[in-house]
């Protein structure tokens, strides 16, 4: 049994394991609570409390109610408490991280920067809305005077996921409360913690009570969260299967709907063969591969298809899976049950296709927990089969060639998911026209699929099953915003 450093790693550090709501920590009214199992050791950590509708019902009022003060707020004002959770959140990294590494599964220093990014949200978007401004048009109408101006949305249902909980919080709550908004957040059970122990800095940055509540739930609440009658909008990251049933019974609300991504890494004749391995391998290994924008998929060309094969192989040679509170690791388990279960329903698909296993292949025994996962290099991988035509979710590189660039753009674009694609090439014009044509919100030159910036705006490519709107920079506060207009006749 292999030894882990998880538990003195918490030592001082006190998860808060009740429901926030309305700026106060409460015990669900039904008393009913969920164990949160550490995919790190296999240790019960703590048992968080489940909401019911009535606590729901307390939440959105709350909100509501507070939202309208916070939106008369001065825009300034806003920012400035936007930069006091930001600076609160930031002096708080490196407890919250081992929490989070504990509870989700990833390498400390991955859990470090999630948080350090989260707070650097909460600055940028302080800066952003500021500069929010609106403009005077002119009329046709010579006794009319007409300007727009932004306001916030309202009160906004926020579902994260559960693989970068306070990141994902950050990328709608920053925004969200610099625009003038009141939010009601659901993260998923098992990776709540973290979550509902950052929030303590809210009031003490001076974030009014009642404008943020964490409530976590499960399928059933999250339904009734966002078919809640006084929800106005919903943020949603996740799987598109969820985003689907969300949409459905959302119906005409305003919605920011961020899904599954299946990314292509596109690799052409003439690329840096051995850079492109290296990204790709990076971007598989990453949080374990459960990353939206993880490669997802090698579409390469026949041409170099060996050598990426042999270098990726090489590359391979620095993942290190293990313990992810040794700073040595750079590969922890998988999360969850389900997750794993995937992976091993794809890797079982592909042995019985008969695709070569270069790398791994199947879960690491030794470990407290069966979640440990060797990562894994497949090659011959057909187009049709799971490990390419779905997301697999786990550290994973499927190599799938082809013999021309046109058939590599079709092969990319032969998918219903289109959040982000990479592409490598030293010609850049194949770069520009691969940018362009390849059905993603974002392609990545020459870099790994997993690249993201939080002045980026990221998210879905129309036709697709990705969802709308955009996370990161000022077109997320622009999402989070109504555009409106006075118009003031004039004698």
């Amino acid at each position: 049994m292999t030894e882990t450093t998880a538990a003195p790693e918490l030592a001082g550090l006190t998860p808060r394991d009740r429901l926030y709501l309305a700026g106060e920590y409460v015990d669900g009214r039904a008393g009913r609570t969920e164990a949160i199992t550490s995919p790190v050791t296999g240790a019960e950590i703590a048992r968080v409390a489940l909401p019911e509708r009535a606590d729901l019902d307390a939440a959105v009022a709350a909100a509501r109610a507070a939202q309208v003060q916070w939106r008369r707020l001065g825009v300034w004002q806003r920012a400035a408490i936007c930069h006091r959770v930001g600076d609160l959140l930031a002096g708080r990294v490196e407890e919250l991280a081992r929490l989070l590494t504990l509870e989700q599964g990833k390498p400390l220093a991955e859990s470090r920067a999630d948080l350090e990014e989260a707070a650097q949200l909460f600055h940028l978007h302080a800066e952003d809305a500021v500069r929010l401004h609106g403009e005077t048009l002119p009329s046709n109408d010579q006794h009319k005077r007409m300007w727009t101006f932004y306001q916030g949305v309202g009160t906004w249902a926020i579902v994260i996921p559960w693989n970068f909980p306070v990141l994902m919080f950050a990328e709608f709550a920053a925004p969200g409360l610099a625009t003038g908004n009141a939010l009601v957040v659901k993260p998923p059970t098992h990776t709540s913690l973290t979550l509902l122990t950052a929030v303590e800095v809210l009031r003490e940055a001076g974030v009014p009570d009642g404008l943020v509540s964490v409530l976590p739930g499960g399928g059933e609440f999250g339904a009734d969260l966002v078919s809640h009658p006084g929800i106005d909008a919903i943020g949603f990251i996740g799987s598109s299967a969820t985003a689907e049933r969300i949409v459905s019974t959302a119906g005409l609300k305003r919605s920011i709907i961020e899904a599954s991504g299946n990314g292509p890494v596109i690799v052409l004749a003439d690329a840096d063969v051995e850079a492109a391995a290296r990204a790709a391998v990076q971007g598989a290994y990453y949080n374990a591969g459960q990353v939206c924008c993880a490669t997802g998929r090698v579409l390469v060309h026949s041409a170099v298809r060996a050598d990426f094969v042999a270098a990726a192989a090489q590359a391979a040679t620095e993942v290190v899976l293990g313990d992810p509170f040794d700073p040595r690791t750079n590969l922890g388990p998988l999360n969850n049950r389900a997750t794993a279960q995937k992976v091993d329903q794809h890797l079982d698909q592909a042995r019985e296709l008969g695709f070569e296993f270069v790398v791994g292949g199947g879960r690491r025994e030794g470990f407290p927990t069966d979640l440990y996962y060797d990562f894994t290099l497949v090659d011959g991988v057909t187009p049709q089969s799971l490990l390419s035509s779905a997301e697999t979710f786990g550290p994973v590189v499927p190599v799938v060639s082809a013999d021309s660039d046109e058939r590599l753009l079709e092969l990319a674009n032969d998918d219903a998911l289109g959040l982000q694609a990479a592409v490598f090439t030293r010609d850049m014009g194949k770069a520009y026209w691969f940018v362009e044509n390849v059905r993603t919100g974002q392609v990545v030159v020459n870099d790994s699929n997993g690249f993201w910036d939080i002045n980026m705006p990221f998210g879905g490519a129309g036709g697709s099953r990705t969802g709308w709107g955009r996370i990161g920079g000022r077109h997320t506060l622009l999402d989070m915003s109504d555009l409106r207009t006075g118009v003031l006749h004039l004698p």
